[in-house]
């Protein structure tokens, strides 16, 4: 298709120079466009800066992108290459976007009921009694259909959404040597972490800190353990 010029050829200086302004201002407008575009990405569609540390001992590093749907982790150097669970011990990235430093285990756990396999699950707090770790996945948010909302995160990532979908998570507990899925239900949350139940509910309310939510279910579970040090 060819586009007829807007402007005649003969133009004068000043209105050249009107012009290159507005050619430079749009050129911005378009990059900062791309870039909130960018952003509003869930972070397993973004390329993270990290580590991958095979079962053998090897170290892999360079750019990492993460598939938990389908437990593969992917490394980008001059090449991609794909990892999946069974070949890798664990994962690091630094996710610039949504919060620091994150790490995934690969652990055995039966995702489906039939037998265990080996899953990556991101490790979001230990200590020496429990540890906390989720699995994010994105679902479909008919709350949000027709709106575009800026996933600003934080280390205590509330609810994310983009057009028509948010980001979501399953909470496990390792704890006597097994993965337990948390129904995100208060009662079993105390299940989980017996003993401080009058420490742990002031705590809770003290800080304005909910069951089922990923930031404050990390420092419920961390406080736990701390009182668990005495």
């Amino acid at each position: 298709m060819n586009f007829q010029p807007l402007l005649p050829i003969n133009v004068n200086s000043s209105m050249k120079g009107s012009m290159k302004k507005a050619l430079i201002t749009f050129s911005l407008l378009f990059v900062g466009a791309l870039s909130l575009l960018a952003q509003n990405q869930f972070p397993s569609q973004i390329w993270h800066k990290g580590n991958i540390y095979g079962t053998e001992g090897q170290t892999y590093a360079g750019l990492v992108k993460y598939d938990l749907e389908n437990n593969l982790v992917q490394l980008q150097t001059e090449t991609i290459s794909t990892f999946t669970a069974s070949n890798v011990s664990y994962f690091e990235i630094f996710d610039e976007t949504y919060g620091g430093l994150r790490r995934f285990y690969s652990l055995p756990y039966s995702l489906n009921g039939d037998y265990e396999t080996p899953v990556f699950f991101e490790v979001l707090t230990e200590g020496n009694d429990i540890a906390l770790l989720c699995r994010e996945y994105v679902a479909t948010d008919s709350r949000n259909m027709g709106t575009w909302g800026p996933m600003g995160m934080n280390p205590f990532w509330g609810p994310q959404t983009m057009t028509g979908y948010r980001l979501a998570f399953n909470y496990y507990f390792f704890k006597d040597n097994e993965i337990q899925k948390y129904s995100l239900k208060k009662k079993d949350l105390f299940a989980f972490l017996p003993g401080h139940n009058d420490e742990i509910s002031l705590f809770m309310r003290k800080n304005r800190l909910e069951h089922d939510r990923r930031g404050d279910l990390l420092r419920i579970t961390a406080y736990y353990n701390e009182l668990n040090k005495n």
